[in-house]
């Protein structure tokens, strides 16, 4: 047990080297709208504050199938590529919880990463050290492991002329009230009533405008595909953010968020994806002679065929009411 009045202050650090630039690393972290296709744990990540170098960040991420939120703080050095950070409120037994990363130059065309976390307890006694101490030992190497792994497949895809991670959205206008677009979104428990290929939807929703969403919907041929997805939804915002977890073989992620704003008597209501190929799952999907390409007109297709009939829908809806 600790016999001063402030608790201990702890260490751990991991390093690791990458095979990409050391630009696009850095670039890869500082970017907190990509973290949730970096780490598999977060859901959904926004700077909610920013001048430039000091930002407050919020986020979203999946901790033993429960849903958290979490604010943090941060500083970019962009010239030194380095980033701190720190908690404003950690989850107990932590009474202060920071770090910082930092991107070194290597050989051509490599660097060298380093993660270093510092963290306190409000219970210094050995055993809750321990099993702390184990966590952030974990999370750590987890997280370091992911941008490392994230950073490669970019550089590798990126030196054949692709691109693994794509946005596209699909949108229109619709006369009508904003609420009711967004409650139509909002509402997925309604979808099996309201949408021609949503068989089955089973809503879960938790504090925090946080949800959860499993679904089974019908393909061209009739046959059923279930999904899982968690949603934060923004209401005030005209906001509803989702990342899938449960995504084809040929996807490594893939996040969205749907958007709706009025405009007088008119709505803009669109619907955004972002998605990260797989380059290894491709082939065994789709076939030998698949390709990225092949994958990405595939996805682009699908995703927006859904969405356009979701927004179909909603604007048919919208405006029923609104008569």
């Amino acid at each position: 047990m600790s016999t001063t009045d402030d608790p201990a202050v702890h260490v751990v650090r991991h390093e690791t080297v990458v095979a990409a630039p050391p630009e696009a690393v850095f670039a890869l972290m500082a970017d907190v709208t990509r973290w949730p296709h970096v780490s598999g744990s977060t859901v959904y990540a926004e700077v909610t504050r920013d001048d430039g170098t000091e930002q407050t960040l919020r986020g979203w991420v999946l901790v033993d199938r429960a849903v958290r939120s979490w604010e943090s703080r941060r500083t970019l050095d962009r010239t030194a590529r380095t980033i701190t950070f720190r908690r404003d409120v950690p989850p107990a037994p932590l009474a202060a919880m920071g770090g910082a990363w930092r991107v070194e130059a290597g050989p051509a065309g490599a660097c060298r990463v380093v993660l270093r976390h510092d963290y306190s307890v409000v219970d210094d006694g050995p055993g809750t050290a321990e099993r702390v101490a184990e966590a952030v030992r974990a999370a750590g190497a987890t997280e370091i492991d992911a941008l490392r792994a994230t950073a490669e497949q970019a550089a590798a895809a990126a030196g054949g002329g692709h691109e693994l991670t794509f946005t596209f959205s699909d949108g229109g206008r619709i006369r009508g009230s904003a609420r009711d677009v967004y409650a139509f979104l909002d509402r997925a428990d309604l979808w099996p009533e309201r949408l021609p290929h949503v068989a089955v939807t089973r809503l879960t929703e938790e504090e925090g405008g946080v949800q959860v969403l499993d679904m089974d919907t019908r393909g061209p041929d009739g046959s059923l595909h279930s999904t899982r997805a968690v949603r934060v939804s923004f209401p005030e915002r005209g906001l509803l953010v989702y990342k899938q977890l449960t995504v084809p073989p040929f996807m490594a992620c893939h996040t969205g968020r749907w958007t709706v704003v009025q405009h007088g008597e008119e709505v803009t209501a669109t619907a955004w994806h972002t998605v990260t190929l797989d380059p290894a799952g491709v082939r065994p999907a789709l076939g030998e002679a698949a390709t990225l390409a092949d994958a990405r007109a595939l996805v682009r297709h699908a995703l927006g065929t859904n969405s356009s009939t979701v927004l179909r829908y909603a604007k048919a809806h919208a405006e029923a009411r609104g008569t």
